[in-house]
């Protein structure tokens, strides 16, 4: 019997429609980007720029990370220090010193394009929580610090995931509403504009549903308050992810699934 072929499934337009069921309070925005790291399937959802806030610190840890693998040394104590303090407390003292150490802008820019980030660009001077990004990037980031194809070595890897299953109790929000239970790993940044009174609420991480590891990269802006930002990006994890879950049960269930995996051959 022929194999008959699996219909394509198109994850974009499933994440756009599960989207239309989180609200968004006028004037906000948001953007979502997602990966099935099982299937190695994505989706997005919006593409514009938005400030990292302090997920960057991921990104300045990266860049801190290649630096010394290029270098051939392992990062010193107070590397590590601040490193520890900068990723599961977001301490911004810590966060100034390494975007220092690294060369602020210009380093992250440089890390960046080795890691494969095309629209992220570093703060001016020391305003690192500047940095503009979009869910995309930050999803290729992720890709390189929990994927084995990366310009990171194993070692930095398992260090960054180890500091990201560590967030601070108080921190624990975000991507993490997304998984079933106390797997995850995140980084959460959340800023108020100044100018406007308006909060950015970004979060990115790996979470595990329904024994799937996902990557999700949430990012948002023009929220009114920092409590619905955290659960506008909150549920746009969780529309992420369902995506899926629903595509896998779609596929699997469908007559014409059924016909293509009786008619494969055993791996």
């Amino acid at each position: 019997m022929e194999p008959v072929a699996q219909p394509t499934v198109d994850h974009d337009v499933l994440l756009a429609e599960a989207m239309e069921s989180v609200t968004v309070e006028d004037g906000a925005e948001v953007s979502v980007a997602v990966l099935d790291l099982e299937s190695g399937a994505s989706a997005s959802y919006g593409n514009r720029g938005f400030d990292t806030a302090s997920i960057v610190k991921v990104d300045i840890l990266a860049a801190l990370l290649l630096q010394a693998q290029d270098a051939g040394r392992e990062l010193t104590a107070t590397e590590k220090s601040q490193a520890a303090d900068m990723i599961e407390k977001s301490d911004n003292t810590a966060a100034s010193a390494l975007w220092r150490a690294i060369g602020r802008a210009e380093g992250l820019d440089s890390a960046n394009e080795r890691l494969g980030l095309t629209d992220t660009e570093g703060g001016d001077g020391m305003y690192w929580g500047l940095t503009q990004t979009t869910a995309a990037d930050q999803l290729t980031l992720l890709q390189q610090v929990f994927g084995e194809d990366s310009e990171l070595s194993a070692r930095s890897r398992a260090y960054l995931q180890e500091l990201m299953g560590e967030i601070a109790v108080d921190q624990q929000w975000g991507v993490s509403a997304a998984a079933d239970g106390s797997a995850w790993a995140l980084k959460n940044g959340w800023l108020p504009r100044t100018a406007t009174g308006l909060w950015d609420i970004n979060s990115m991480g790996r979470v595990t549903v329904d024994s799937r590891d996902c990557l999700v990269a949430v990012l948002s802006d023009g929220n009114s308050t920092k409590a619905k930002g955290v659960s506008l990006v909150e549920a746009a994890a969780e529309a992420a992810v369902s995506v899926f879950a629903e595509a896998n049960e779609t596929s699997s269930g469908s007559p014409t699934a059924a016909a293509s995996a009786s008619a494969a051959s055993p791996s």
